[in-house]
């Protein structure tokens, strides 16, 4: 118990691992309280406070990433062009995700501030840019998973022929990683599009316990990479 603990406030310390509590505490917090309006019908007083808690905490990262700018534009100028990256198709396709999540934070950035009265401005098309551009970066995630499953896929049936077990393992922890990324990246891509304007797709039609629902899982499959040392990102 006092383990738990101890890891809850090292997690809590840092503002990654702040991000992700936050980030599954609000998306649960949709999920019981659409899921109890759906049953009952009507939105009771807990109800209520549970999506009020989950519309507070979205607020709350929305604030935080202000401050990300800097980091995504210290990681994308690290990764550069992806000279280092072996196969060409990933490393564009990364390329042009990295564009899209720098080009993500101003425009949520202007949406913020014309929504707080910093601005004098609608903040209706800003906050579509910023919605549009996460849906093109999970896409992007999306496909670039693919084809890294496609070469491990090939990189395994060579391997198994040599039969070494090591790096069979290894392939393995890589594709388990890569079909995580997949199922996360589609779970938020589904929100996105429904946070799209009416009309696109499924825009504005998803209920509150489905868009909870999928962020739930992505947030724990983020939880789950960061444990064990892999990736996932989600807003």
């Amino acid at each position: 118990m006092r383990t738990a603990v101890t890891g809850l406030v090292n997690v809590l310390e840092s503002y990654r691992g702040r991000d992700r509590v936050m980030r599954i505490l609000c998306y649960s917090c949709q999920l019981f309280g659409g899921v109890m309006t759906q049953k009952n019908g009507e939105k009771k007083n807990w109800e209520k406070s549970l999506l009020i808690v989950a519309s507070q905490l979205s607020h709350c990262r929305t604030v935080l990433r202000l401050f990300d700018d800097l980091a995504m534009l210290a990681y994308s100028m690290k990764y550069g062009l992806g000279k280092k990256e072996e196969d060409c198709i990933v490393r564009w396709i990364s390329v042009i995700g990295n564009i899209a999540d720098q080009l993500y934070y101003p425009c949520e950035h202007m949406a913020w501030a014309a929504d707080a009265g910093v601005i004098r401005m609608k903040s209706d098309k800003w906050w579509t840019a910023s919605t549009a551009l996460w849906g093109l970066s999970l896409f992007l995630g999306i496909l670039r998973s693919f084809r890294i499953l496609l070469k491990l896929r090939r990189h395994r049936e060579k391997h198994h022929k040599k039969n070494l077990p090591k790096t069979r393992g290894e392939i393995k922890s890589q594709i388990r990683s890569e079909v995580l990324s997949i199922i996360s990246c589609t779970s938020d891509l589904v929100n996105a599009i429904h946070w799209m304007p009416p009309g696109f797709l499924w825009g504005g039609c998803s209920p509150t316990w489905l868009v909870g629902l999928l962020g739930t899982v992505s947030s724990l499959i983020g939880i789950y990479q960061t444990a064990v040392g892999g990736s996932s990102g989600g807003v």
